[in-house]
């Protein structure tokens, strides 16, 4: 048995509408039932079980006579609209035949990224817990823009495994687990671990999930699994069909253990859930501070600045060749910093006043972006 399985006090599920809905794309409720089956056990027995579903745009797609998964936003957004409410329904009718209620949460990336509206999705979540229900969420596809979403609701899930502090995120799909090859192509063996970015050099992704009615695909479930991870969550990807084995502590899926310590939700907020207003370039001893001493901003390293932000919004910082290293909350408006640049903040204060003889960014406010692959 896997301990940090049995000994989670707050677990995040998300859940495909590959395993939710017909071929045709319909809402399939013997699906729904069965893995409402799964979760019960954890949500009656007084633990938190956040729900992340995916499925309300594959079930409009019946009602509304189409035979696909819409291209457009303006038809995704209209199916999301009438298989949102069915969607629910069917979760609230399977959970309440267990004395469990259900909670419709629908969010937006406005709601994230913005630290109020962050604050407010926890508090809320926080007391829905609190109270016993188990939160149903999803994008609030309806009325999401294409320039302001998550995406996929495995970024999402990993987003909101973060603001509700969950010990455990799980990715089901219709594949069992990350493979070292495509199973559907040929042998391949399981992935059963990992613990770093070493375990998935080489490692082909593509084509391992289903492509008909969801969005994301195996790609997105290992960066999800790698954004837990590096904020000290376990997270496994593994089938719905398993899913009452993993919520068991059986070994199945993959397993991401974490790479990083947990972080207070603030700097969570800030890795993961946050739109950059802006660019630093920093040289290369300034990336160095940053990085490696993990040091506060100073303008001496500041080689140039993009954008046009104010005091207290998100920027990233990048190296001399333009990768960002790093994210933060600036103390100054972009309109302060070109005076700043390479200078001391002694010679700063002595020439512009002692408001000036301060970081450009705390190292509070500072946290490391999570490396591409």
């Amino acid at each position: 048995m896997r301990g940090f399985v049995t000994g989670a006090q707050r677990v995040v599920v998300k859940v495909g509408s590959s395993s939710l809905t017909t071929a045709a794309g319909g809402l399939d409720v013997g699906r729904l039932d069965a893995l409402v089956s799964a979760l019960v056990p954890r949500a009656a027995e007084g633990g938190h079980l956040v729900l992340v579903s995916s499925g309300a745009i594959a079930a409009g797609l019946a009602p509304l006579g189409l035979a696909r998964r819409p291209r457009d936003l303006a038809t995704q957004q209209a199916a999301a609209s009438v298989g949102q409410s069915s969607l629910v329904h069917s979760y609230a009718e399977a959970f309440g035949r267990a004395g469990v209620h259900v909670g419709q949460v629908l969010l937006t990336a406005t709601d994230v990224i913005r630290r109020t509206h962050y604050r407010n999705a926890r508090t809320t979540l926080d007391r829905l817990l609190e109270l016993g229900v188990v939160p149903i969420i999803n994008e609030n596809d309806a009325v999401a823009t294409q320039e302001i979403r998550f995406g996929d609701n495995d970024r999402l899930a990993a987003i909101v495994a973060h603001l509700v502090s969950a010990d455990l995120l799980v990715l089901l799909s219709d594949v069992d687990g990350l493979y070292d090859a495509n199973p559907r192509h040929g042998p391949a063996n399981l992935v059963r671990e990992v613990r770093s970015d070493a375990d998935l050099a080489g490692l082909t992704a593509r084509g391992t999930g289903t492509a008909g009615v969801g969005s994301g695909g195996m790609a997105t479930k290992i960066e999800a699994a790698r954004m837990a991870a590096s904020g000290g969550l376990h997270a496994i990807i593994t089938s719905a069909a398993n899913a009452a084995a993993a919520l068991r502590g059986d070994e199945v899926g993959t397993v991401f253990h974490p790479t990083g310590p947990r972080r207070a939700s603030r700097l969570l907020w800030l890795a993961h859930a946050t739109a950059p207003e802006g660019r630093l370039r920093l040289d290369a001893g300034a990336v160095a501070a940053v990085v490696r001493r993990r040091a506060s901003l100073l303008p001496a390293g500041i080689l140039a600045v993009d954008g046009d932000f104010a005091a207290g919004d998100p920027v990233d910082l990048v190296d001399p060749d333009g990768q960002p290293v790093a994210r933060g909350l600036v103390a100054f408006d972009a309109a302060e910093l070109p005076q700043m640049l390479g200078r001391s903040t002694a010679e700063l204060a002595a020439e512009l006043g002692p408001t000036y003889e301060r970081e450009i960014i705390h190292r509070d406010d500072l946290v490391l972006l999570l490396p591409t692959r």
